[in-house]
């Protein structure tokens, strides 16, 4: 329920929908599904079956190969960005839900001090419509009305201008009061940093016994949200218009599979998504009884992800179907794009039921679920892997609670950029280099390290004392070639087809592009560092050693490596014996020839 929790959030909810919108709808589905199969599953598969066996957190578990010890500080860093922004996003659902405490939701009208003459009610402008008028500034321009030429001119000024519902002013002009760009950040808004202090705190509170509380709390936030989600689904295939939102999403545009942009941000979703390569897995795993079948949870979990992203996406199209009935525009050309999805289009489609106070309120704090069910996890990794590194020091008394209260004060004090006029941008320059391209290197180089460095017969005989078998052909497969291959495939067309970071229409400037690329190399900036430094050491402890044996040593699974359970230890000792003694037979072999 923990992975379940962790690996169902915010992504499937906010970000499969507006990444499937961006790359064509239905075309988006095919790639989403590969990658699915065959990079997402073996790397969920792959993090669960090494948490579970070591029961050491991200950091502590690369015992299994010092030499990619780096690849665990990788991980705490990409859990700790990430869970920076990601928090942001909690405390914009909690504005919405102290927004809601009213007789009517405020986004629901265009008769607001924040609304523009851009703005349009659905029901004002279908009754327009019907008296072939034009709708535009609150009020009806029709021909017999107001004569032909000011028909036509506000006709042309209104398709000039542009259409925007009513929960798009809201959100970007009211919850955001957004600036122009990024380097006109603005000022932290009173009401955004309390939400977001309010946030913090309650994620403390929820963490302060540790993975038990969290554990027990997972029930309520892994199931809640689908309750939510059928009643939003059912109230979304029935607005006018949601058929041809649906069409776009399940109808493919075969030309987009050409394009290496759909490849690489579907790559990356499920990344995002299943959350590999952010420690989370392992951490979680850690906890798990050493048989627990964490090849049934792999599927299982992994299966019950997509779907959900699948789910959200009817739920997401239908209601963007019906805003282009309403504002009478194609559909590829009515949602925003980025966090602003969830914000806009939702909230939409709430103010369309009755009593929509009611059920905003229960929406948004759904998204909260969805988004504390990730975020206990992602500060879990962060506050298990400080713990792991300074565990003599840390783990006495109350001083895992001071290290959790510090964790959630500095991600509040650094959050702060993001209440801001701007905060927007930041949280999107965060969510396109924080857990994107660096993910993709971390689950490289976790293959590489399992399946070759360490060797797939090595890891095939851990997981086989745990499982009671050894993984299939299928599994060695796919963690020796196919992943590898894949991923590599990807970074390197995401690469030739990188483009700036945008909002909407507005494109960043250069240097938070590089700020954002800054990022992504200080999150695997540790694989390189600490693998030089631990070659480095050895050599130094070692000057006659050859640089054969200076790699053999730092890639031989460190003393304290091997199975958590004391029964399998022994197992795993006669096993470890046994390559040991074939090993040696080789050598000699090698040697005498």
């Amino acid at each position: 329920m923990s992975c379940l929790s962790f690996a169902v959030g915010l992504g499937n909810i906010w970000r499969f929908p507006y990444l499937c919108y961006e790359n064509g709808g239905g075309a988006f589905l095919i790639p989403y599904c590969i990658m699915m199969v065959f990079a997402g599953m073996p790397l969920f598969f792959m993090e669960l079956s090494l948490g579970q066996f070591a029961a050491q957190g991200a950091i502590n578990v690369w015992a299994v190969s010092p030499l990619f010890k780096g690849t665990g500080y990788a991980m705490f860093l990409v859990s700790f960005f990430v869970g920076i922004y990601y928090m942001m996003l909690i405390a914009w659902a909690f504005y919405f839900v102290f927004a809601s405490f009213r007789r009517d939701v405020p986004w629901k009208s265009c008769q607001n001090d924040w609304n523009t003459i851009a703005c349009s009610e659905p029901e004002q402008y279908s009754s327009c419509a019907l008296m072939n008028g034009t709708w535009f500034n609150q009020t009806c321009w029709t021909i017999e009305e107001n004569g032909e030429d000011n028909y036509n001119y506000y006709t042309k000024l209104s398709n000039d201008t542009g259409r925007k519902s009513a929960s798009d002013e809201y959100f970007h002009n009211k919850v955001l009061n957004i600036s122009s760009n990024i380097d006109d950040l603005g000022y932290p808004k009173w009401e955004h940093v309390l939400c977001l202090l309010l946030s913090w705190l309650i994620l403390f509170f929820c963490l302060i016994k540790g993975i038990r509380s969290s554990g027990k709390a997972v029930y309520f936030t892994a199931l809640f949200p689908y309750v939510v989600l059928i009643i939003l689904l059912g109230r979304a295939v029935t607005l006018d218009g949601a058929l041809n939102g649906i069409l776009f999403y399940v109808k493919p545009n075969w030309k987009l599979l050409g394009s290496a942009k759909i490849w690489g941000d579907a790559a990356v979703q499920i990344f995002f998504s299943l959350s590999p390569c952010w420690g989370g897995l392992i951490t979680l795993a850690s906890y798990n009884k050493f048989h627990n079948n964490a090849l049934r949870d792999a599927i299982v979990v992994t299966i019950a992800n997509c779907l959900t992203s699948f789910f959200a996406g009817f739920i997401i199209f239908a209601i963007i179907g019906f805003l282009a009935k309403q504002l009478n525009m194609e559909v590829d050309n009515v949602a925003v794009e980025g966090a602003g999805l969830a914000f806009v289009a939702y909230p939409e489609v709430v103010a369309q039921l009755p009593i929509s106070p009611l059920w905003s309120i229960l929406f948004f704090l759904m998204l909260i679920t969805l988004g504390m069910g990730t975020q206990m996890t992602i500060i879990n990794t962060v506050h298990t892997s400080i713990l792991d590194l300074f565990s003599r020091k840390l783990r006495k008394g109350y001083r895992p609670l001071f290290v959790l209260a510090a964790i959630c004060a500095v991600s509040f004090l650094l959050g702060l950029t993001m209440t801001c006029n701007g905060g927007m941008y930041v949280l999107q320059l965060m969510n396109n280099y924080a857990a994107s391209y660096t993910t993709l290197i971390i689950g490289l180089t976790e293959c590489i390290a399992l399946s070759w460095v360490y060797g797939w017969q090595r890891f095939g005989e851990d997981i086989k004392l745990m499982l009671g078998k050894r993984p299939s052909l299928w599994w060695r497969i796919m963690w020796q070639f196919i992943t590898p291959a894949l991923v590599i495939f990807i970074m390197i067309f995401t690469f030739v087809d990188f483009s700036r970071t945008k909002y909407g229409d507005t494109k960043l400037p250069i240097w938070a592009d590089a700020l954002g690329w800054t990022l992504s190399f200080t999150c695997i900036s540790p694989i390189i560092f600490v693998a030089t430094f631990t070659i480095v050491k050895t050599k130094l402890s070692n000057p006659t050693a050859s640089f054969l044996q200076i790699m053999k040593a730092v890639t031989t699974p460190a003393p304290e490596w091997g199975p958590a359970d004391h029964k399998a230890a022994r197992n795993y000792q006669k096993t470890e014996a046994s390559i040991q003694m074939v090993q040696v037979s080789t050598d000699l072999y090698v040697a005498k020839d």
